[in-house]
């Protein structure tokens, strides 16, 4: 349906990167498809799942891209972060070295992306509490130095997965808008919020070419 039917019509590519085995396939499975497996092998290549939501009597179709931790793998990293509009960076709760590697991740995502892509600190596998080994408190100390938001998640039991996702669609939902309804304040107003469009070049692309959510 085109902006000429009277349907305004988003989507937003969204990538989940971290280390190898912090839980990025199941954070997604369980958003996508309310599925955990407790033996998932390892993501070789990428994979990714569409979920389509209504925000404001809206469509919005979200593509979640999943790939490898592993640094053999790295080299799809240009084409896989190539038109994020945000990000959920993961560390396992229970796994210093992961939130350890998060500043490498911040590089990578830096290099390849606009900074002012949605970008979230997720601290995963929250129901392995009796084994933590990084606190509410480091998370949330490093996501406020870095500007990012910060949640913790459990794929395993649930505990906040589509809440982690939804604030990223959402606050990426809410700064398209915001640019194509007041372009002439979008640059000054960047400077207040964290959430905003992978390129600033992109108001036609948002007002012309955001594909139909089918159903």
């Amino acid at each position: 349906m085109s902006d000429e039917e009277g349907s305004e019509e988003y989507l937003f590519k969204i990538v989940i990167i971290g280390d190898s085995a912090v839980g990025k396939s199941n954070l997604l499975s369980r958003y996508a498809r309310d599925e955990f497996n407790a033996h998932s092998k390892t993501t070789i290549g990428v994979e990714f799942q569409t979920q389509c939501l209504k925000i404001d009597g809206k469509e919005i179709k979200a593509q979640i891209w999943d790939t490898a931790g592993q640094e053999r793998f790295r080299a799809v990293t240009s084409a896989y972060y190539r038109g994020a509009f945000g990000a959920l960076l993961v560390y396992d709760i229970s796994r210093r070295t992961t939130f350890d590697s998060v500043s490498r991740w911040l590089d990578e995502l830096n290099s390849h992306c606009d900074s002012t892509v949605a970008r979230m600190l997720v601290g995963n596998k929250s129901d392995l509490e009796n084994i933590r080994e990084v606190t509410s408190e480091e998370g949330k100390t490093l996501a406020e130095a870095e500007g990012l938001f910060f949640i913790e998640t459990s794929a395993r039991d649930s505990t906040n997965v589509r809440t982690a996702f939804e604030i990223v669609i959402r606050e990426i939902y809410n700064n398209v808008s915001r640019k194509v309804l007041h372009s002439d304040s979008y640059k000054a107003e960047l400077t207040l919020n964290r959430v905003s469009l992978a390129n600033d070049d992109s108001s036609k692309q948002t007002q012309n070419t955001y594909s139909c959510c089918s159903r």
